[in-house]
């Protein structure tokens, strides 16, 4: 009887016991008063909306629809959602040994003895085994399971801004090839009738062979210029096709000349960063679970204790469910302790302690490399504006050079040398404002992707 109120005592010093672990608390990076480049394309908010159909501020219906099909066909995201399900069975798993391990063993055994002669012996029991965890070892692994879980949910959920984001980017870009696309083939057209006048002024005695010749090379180079464009857009389509899930040879997305403006992006605190990013919950979290594992490393220089304890029923004949035939056993209680080991402990000590040196650093340069992503596409959003104003000055003025050197020429006044130098300028100042459209699309959704997720544009005033 005195070892059953032994139990009660070291139950009492397992839930009392000590942690090992190193004292923790979510680190605060320096974190600056306010991003430096604030423009009008992207305003200061005092909040940003929290992650999710963030896509549906640029009002596309196709890209709506793309987006929303990411989850079911996206390999990608399928196999880190593996992972994250692979994280939490490991945290579950750690977490068990905070309880006891319970078993029912029953056994039957016949026996002849020369006193008896022969009879059959029925065991049926239950064992109970408990790690008392008087150091937190095992508080410190099913810890730094947790940690671990959600780190895994962080980087499940950076994984899916990224391909959401991802999947944006190229759509953008496949609409400015559809941009671009037009663009060239209404340049054909153009570059084609020209052509057709410049060989009936060569019939007429109006103009020279040089002419129809600079006519039919500046054609044929924009038709080459169209090609690519088709393929570079086939490209494109074929990407998406992975990205959601589908093989290429059945994917098609029906063209779209007309290419949207970027969308104002709010952009909140600084402070607000810390909370959105994935990765930088993912990195906090990592650092959590190394700070845990020098815990479990330190409890290896105390020993383990364990306790068993043991019931049941035991009969050679009659009924077994009685009082009489009742045992029970408490014990063994072991405890284990290396006393010399080359000094492997000492070593595991050092390696979780510089571990977790490196995760802290890993989450410096995380915080530090948001900041920067953000900062970055606060400038190309903001100076990709101004710079598109200017483009589209320039294809206005290119626009009116192309047509009175045509005008000119028709009168005689010029040559033909005017009028390709003129329509390739209008060419390339076209195609110039519409790459820098399409990047102002990638700039916004790349800020996007570097706020950590969803926002909404601000009120009206």
């Amino acid at each position: 009887m005195r070892a059953a109120s032994f139990s009660p005592a070291f139950l009492i010093l397992a839930l009392a016991g000590c942690s090992t672990a190193p004292a923790y608390a979510p680190p605060t990076p320096a974190t600056p008063a306010a991003f430096r480049d604030i423009g009008p394309w992207t305003p200061a908010a005092a909040e940003v909306a929290p992650a999710g159909a963030w896509w549906a501020t640029f009002q596309d219906p196709v890209l709506d629809g793309l987006e929303r099909r990411l989850d079911a066909g996206s390999a990608d995201l399928a196999a880190a959602a593996a992972r994250y399900d692979q994280a939490r069975a490991l945290s579950r798993q750690a977490a068990s040994d905070l309880w006891p391990s319970l078993g029912v063993d029953a056994s039957v055994e016949r026996q002849r003895t020369p006193a008896n002669g022969r009879f059959d012996t029925t065991t049926v029991t239950a064992a109970a085994a408990y790690e008392l965890d008087l150091w937190g070892r095992v508080r410190n692994l099913a810890a730094a399971g947790r940690a671990d879980a959600q780190a895994s949910a962080a980087d499940l959920a950076g994984v899916r801004l990224s391909i959401q984001a991802q999947l944006a980017d190229t759509y953008f870009s496949l609409r400015g090839a559809d941009a671009q696309i037009a663009v060239l083939a209404s340049t054909v057209e153009a570059y084609r009738q020209a052509l057709d006048l410049t060989s009936r002024r060569q019939s007429g005695g109006a103009a020279s062979a040089l002419d129809t010749g600079r006519a039919q090379t500046q054609l044929a180079a924009t038709q080459a210029q169209y090609e690519q464009a088709v393929a570079d857009r086939a490209l494109l389509e074929h990407a998406i096709a992975v990205l959601v899930g589908e093989p290429a040879s059945t994917f098609a997305l029906a063209a779209a000349p007309g290419l949207r403006d970027a969308p104002a992006t709010p952009v909140g605190a600084p402070s607000i960063l810390l909370q959105r990013r994935p990765d930088i919950a993912a990195a906090e979290r990592r650092m959590a679970a190394a700070n845990a594992r020098v815990g479990v490393a330190r409890a290896a220089w105390f020993p383990s204790v364990t306790l068993a304890a043991t019931g049941g029923y035991q009969s050679s004949g009659g009924e077994l469910l009685t009082a009489a035939n009742h045992i029970w056993a408490l014990g063994p209680l072991s405890a284990a302790l290396p006393l010399f080991d080359g000094g492997a402990r000492k070593a595991e000590v050092a390696r979780s302690r510089a571990v977790f040196d490196e995760t802290a650093a890993g989450y410096r340069q995380t915080v530090l490399d948001a900041f920067r992503q953000v900062e970055d596409q606060m400038v190309l959003a903001n100076r990709l504006a101004a710079a598109q104003d200017r483009q589209d000055e320039a294809v206005a003025a290119a626009a009116r050079t192309s047509a009175l050197a045509t005008t000119r020429y028709r009168e005689g006044a010029a040559s033909y040398l005017d009028v390709v130098t003129a329509q390739t300028a209008e060419l390339e100042a076209r195609r110039g404002a519409l790459d820098l459209r399409t990047r102002r699309l990638s700039a916004s959704v790349d800020l996007i992707r570097a706020l950590g997720g969803g926002w909404s544009a601000p009120p009206a005033a």
